[in-house]
């Protein structure tokens, strides 16, 4: 592998020195053990992925520790850590190097970038790690199954259940998909070819989709909980608007009559609008994308149900399970990896399936909030799910909104403004008004007792 090199600028190098560790960051000694360098560099594999940064001292100064550059002597000085990366075999392809030279400073220093890899990357004494906060913590040999499960080299969709076969061979949902899909099979013989049915015993991949009842045989892991809370702050019981609805049934019922939900859930919000009070759209393309990964792409040996949040200015969508396989927040648009492959190819011979367009659903949600000039969807990746957000906030700037809605509105006030943009700052949405006002477009209208401070277009305006 060709090595680069760069010289940093004053800058890069204060704003090196200035780092801070973190989930994604690590700074070594140029004088650490390389066995135990590949300790970090497991954590990092087997977690989201980091940077490290070798040739980076803390010593104490007269005010607290300082950050020190002390680099190899010479690139070749840096080889020992090469040599022990090699031996970690997943990590083949899954990282970058390049050496930092700075000006008056002695040394290299090694800038690694490690990848998330789709296996198990363990240290140099055949333990793996997993990165917490600053933490490499060690995995204990039963959370190895768990980090199998994490990353999607075992998928809980080949478990049996407990479960007798006629569950699925003399189901309503496999008839049914059988008539009109395969109908010269026969239901055993062709669950059985699709190895979702394994010696007469079903496994969880065929209750969930040939299942007339999956909650009854896989409780908190094949529903959908919708609460919708009026409010615009965090999901709390107070601000229910309803008790939350459980949406059941085999997958493909299961993700169309919750996207049918939801929407009707959505769109029974108002909210300010450059025409007044208007429904709440969202693309049902979006919804519907959004929501048929989270159901099919889920980690189903986690014990809980997908749950879809409504709040006035936005939809949140929870998956069970961290992102599977090489799957990050960075590349999640990239990249494709099926966590349920044989969930994923088999709803797929369904009339009319879900996931018609395999590998490309968070493109299709990315352009489909596009077209209704909407903010794209944002991930997160918390300790055990995914959430994906859906903000109700136009990608029009502050400023347009304003003057749409005084089109046909004589006035506005700061409240419905920040309504309008998503603003969530009383002094910030006045910044906008002030910038309207000194280009000549608005005037605050003469104040009046007892009612709320607005702004109007200018007479001449």
């Amino acid at each position: 592998m060709e090595i680069s090199s760069k010289a940093l600028s004053e800058e890069e190098f204060n704003e090196l020195l200035a780092l801070e560790e973190s989930h994604f960051l690590d700074l070594k000694s140029s004088a650490v053990a390389p066995a135990k360098l590949t300790k970090t560099i497991s954590a990092f594999a087997n977690t989201g992925g980091g940077e490290i940064f070798v040739g980076i001292e803390e010593a104490e100064g007269p005010d607290g520790k300082v950050r020190n550059w002390k680099g190899f002597a010479d690139q070749e000085a840096a080889n020992p850590i090469f040599q022990v990366m090699e031996q970690i075999d997943p990590l083949t392809a899954n990282f970058t190097a390049q050496y930092l030279k700075m000006a008056g400073q002695d040394g290299v220093v090694l800038y690694l970038t490690i990848f998330k890899t789709q296996d198990i990357v363990f240290s140099t004494e055949s333990k793996a790690y997993i990165r917490r906060n600053v933490q490499n913590l060690p995995v204990t040999p039963e959370g190895i199954e768990r980090l199998k499960y994490d990353k999607g080299i075992k998928s809980f969709e080949d478990e049996y259940v407990d479960a007798g076969p006629e569950e699925i061979t003399n189901s309503e949902k496999v008839i049914g998909f059988l008539l009109e899909t395969v109908p010269t099979g026969e239901p055993e013989e062709w669950l059985s070819k699709q190895r979702v049915l394994i010696s007469g015993r079903p496994t969880v991949a065929g209750i969930l989709l040939y299942g007339d009842s999956p909650q009854a045989v896989l409780p908190k892991r094949s529903a959908i909980k919708v609460l919708r809370y009026q409010t615009k702050k965090e999901a709390e019981r107070d601000f229910l608007a309803a008790d939350p609805e459980t949406i059941e049934g085999p997958l493909y019922d299961l993700i169309y009559d919750a996207v049918d939900r939801v929407k009707e859930i959505i769109e029974s919000i108002e909210k300010a609008g450059p025409h007044g009070m208007e429904r709440i759209s969202y693309p049902e393309e979006a919804l519907h994308e959004i929501l048929t990964n989270a159901v099919l792409h889920r980690d189903y040996s986690v014990a809980a149900d997908v749950q879809v949040r409504i709040f006035d200015n936005r939809v949140e969508i929870e998956s069970p399970g961290k992102l599977p396989g090489h799957v990050t927040l960075a590349n999640i648009a990239k990249t494709q990896f099926a966590r349920n492959p044989k969930i994923v190819r088999l709803i797929n011979k369904f009339k009319n399936p879900p996931n018609k367009d395999v590998g490309e659903g968070i493109n299709t949600a990315f352009e489909a909030m596009e077209k209704l000039r909407l903010k794209k969807p944002f991930f997160e990746e918390h300790d055990g799910s995914v959430v994906v957000t859906l903000k109700h906030e136009s990608l029009a700037s502050p400023e347009q909104l304003v003057m749409e809605y005084l089109k046909t509105e004589p006035e506005i006030t700061n409240q419905i403004a920040r309504d309008l943009t998503g603003i969530k700052s009383e002094n910030s949405m006045k910044q906008v008004f002030y910038k309207l006002r000194e280009s000549g477009q608005l005037e605050q209208v003469p104040k009046v007792k007892g009612k709320k401070p607005s702004w109007r277009k200018p007479p001449s305006g």
